[in-house]
Parts: C-alpha cells; structure tokens; sequence
C-alpha cells in the first residue's frame, strides 16, 4: 500500500510536496485534505503547481502550504525551497508568517487614501513592534505612486527589476528589494521611471502577495486609482479592502461606479470598507447629513469616518514624516491610531479562536 502522511511522519520526514495540475473541486479538496494532514503530523507542505488561477493557488496557500514551485520545475527550485524552509522558512515562511492583506484604494484623486494607508500601516506596525509581527507596505502605484515621498525613502532601481519578472524572485529577493523605514515596516516603494499599470499581470501578482505572505503578518496595499485586470485579485486575496472617498460629488459618482463595478463581476463587496475622509464634524449639521444622503445613495454604512486634520496633514506628507512624528496629537492622527489598535485586535482575536479550534 502507498505510504500515507502519518507514515511519512513517523519515519522522520520533514516535507511533503504535493503537485497540483487541475482545479477540478475533486483534486484541489484532496491538496487541501493532504495539506491538512501533514500540518497536523508536523510536515512543511512545498505546493507544486501547473495552470492554477490565482484565487485557486491562494486557496491552496491559505490552506496551509509553506512555499510553491511552478511547474515545469525550474533547476534547483526544490532544493531552494527546502533549503529555505530549513533555513527557518525565508523570513517568516508561509506557516508562522500567513501574512493578512489590506488594500487602500481611493474613489478618486486627493481623496486622502495613500495618506490614510501609509499612517494606517505605521500605526499598526508602532501596535505589533514588541510582538515580533512584521508590517508590509507596497506601493502597486507604478506610475506616479508617492508612498516613497510620504516616507521620505529612495526609490531603487531593484523595483524594476522585480516587477519586470517576479515570478523569478524568492523571499529573500523579495525582501531586499523592500525598504526599511526605522526598522519596523517594509516599503515597497514606486519604481524611478513611470511603468504602465500592465507591467505585471495578476499572475505576477499573485506571486507577489504569495511572497509578502510569506513573510509579513500584516500587508498594506497603495492601489492606484484605475482599475486593472489584476485590481479584482487584490480584491479577492484581501482581509479588509478599504475604500476613501469624500462628500464632494464626483467621490460619490466615482464610489458608485466602482460599487457597481464590483457587484457586475459578483466579487466580494463585503470585503469593502468605505471610509469618509474629511468627515463633518459634531457641529456640521448640514455637512453630517450631506453624509447621511450619501450613504442612502450608496447603499452602504460609511465603516470610517476620518476626520479633517487640517494643514498638519499636508506637511507632515512634505517632511516625509507619518503624522505619529509629524503631528502626533494631530485628530486625523488618533482616529487612524484607534482603526489600527481595532485592527490589530481583531486579527489577534481571529487566530487565537482559530486555533483553539
């Protein structure tokens, strides 16, 4: 009889891989079933996959896998991945790291979302820095994308060779090509050059986040305001996926769109959490029911309301500072330090009932 995984557990094996070359629901339940199994005999899962979709080979990863290969299998890919796992699994590896993804998007220009990602991520990387939990940002602005100016952090010639072909690139590869900003947040900055948005395809991308996961706890994604044909896997991949946008009345027509944008190619819009920026305060009766208005012409509750910091915001950007240094009593500053703290919380209070059960 075929040895089983408790078997290959009990002689002291270490790794299982599993090959997967079909998406039938059949084969991807038995990789899943397989995965199951070997993480509760204590095996590291390798993922050998051919002609997979993104949303099934994040499935895949979700399920348990600590790293994957394409297939045909590259020359020394194996032994690269076992190596690594041995290694302590790359930075993290899949299994301890299982990163969580939260895109930013913005309705519309000057909306506040890459100001609202960068403190957000800074914030929570502040939270987590006495956990040992690593924070992620990635800037997926390939044009004029401005993390990098709000950080005040070069821009590296490595970004463009990682975009130009990540599925060449490994952990380790991944990880130099990011930034460190005060040692306790990895950023991946804008390229140099202006890059059209189709430099990289959701293939690539899905390689991407594959890598971020592996080594980051918490990821946070600067979208570009247009959407491409990989802007439903952000989407799809993503824990929380927080939409800006403001009273005025072109972020509402533009809010709509990508509302009905969403529900026509039946994604998960309940992933989506609108945020308002620039909300009306306590004594803005008119302004708090303009924002009323907006959500019955929406169709949905504003999950945020952030308030108007006024020119510290601007300043801080043009320092290069966060607000937590720039402007650290600033209101927008503590409302943006309140949703990390609920976020962070949340996340801890998911895995610890995840693994009791």
């Amino acid at each position: 009889a075929a040895p089983t995984v408790r078997d290959v557990a009990a002689e002291g094996g270490r790794f299982l891989v599993i090959g997967v070359v079909s998406e039938t629901a059949a084969e991807l339940d038995a990789a899943r079933n397989l995965i199951g199994e070997a993480k509760k005999n204590g095996l590291k899962v390798i993922l050998l996959a051919e002609g997979l979709s993104p949303a099934a080979m994040h499935g895949l990863m979700r399920a348990g896998a600590d790293d994957f290969a394409p297939l045909p299998l590259p020359a020394s890919a194996l032994a690269e991945c076992v190596a690594g796992l041995e290694a302590g699994g790359g930075g993290g590896g899949g299994a301890s790291r299982n990163g969580l993804v939260f895109p930013v998007y913005g309705a519309a220009g000057g909306v506040g979302a890459t100001t609202f990602c960068v403190n957000l991520a800074w914030e929570v990387a502040l939270e987590v820095a006495k956990s040992g939990k690593r924070v992620a940002l990635l800037d997926f602005n390939f044009q004029y994308g401005t993390v990098a100016t709000y950080l005040d952090l070069p821009r590296r010639e490595a970004i463009y060779e990682l975009l130009s072909d990540p599925s060449t690139m490994d952990e380790e590869g991944f990880s130099q090509a990011l930034a460190e900003y005060s040692g306790r947040m990895a950023v991946l900055t804008a390229p140099m050059d202006v890059l059209p948005l189709d430099i990289i395809g959701p293939e690539d991308v899905t390689t991407m986040l594959a890598l971020a996961r592996a080594s980051y706890d918490f990821i946070f994604i600067d979208l570009p305001q247009t959407l491409t044909h990989w802007s439903d896997l952000v989407l799809t991949e993503s824990e929380v996926f927080f939409a800006i946008m403001e009273t005025d009345m072109r972020s509402a027509q533009n809010m709509l769109r990508f509302l009905r944008a969403v529900k026509a190619e039946d994604l998960p819009i309940e992933k989506i959490s609108v945020g308002l920026n620039r909300a009306p305060g306590m004594t803005d009766l008119s302004g708090k029911s303009r924002a009323r208005r907006l959500e019955q012409s929406l169709g949905i509750d504003f999950a945020l309301r952030l308030p108007e910091g006024g020119r510290h915001i601007s300043a801080a950007c043009d320092q290069g500072a966060p607000l937590a240094r720039a402007a650290k009593n600033n209101t927008l500053r503590k409302e943006i330090r309140r949703v990390a703290r609920g976020l962070v919380k949340t996340v801890a209070a998911a895995r610890a009932a995840a693994g009791d059960k």
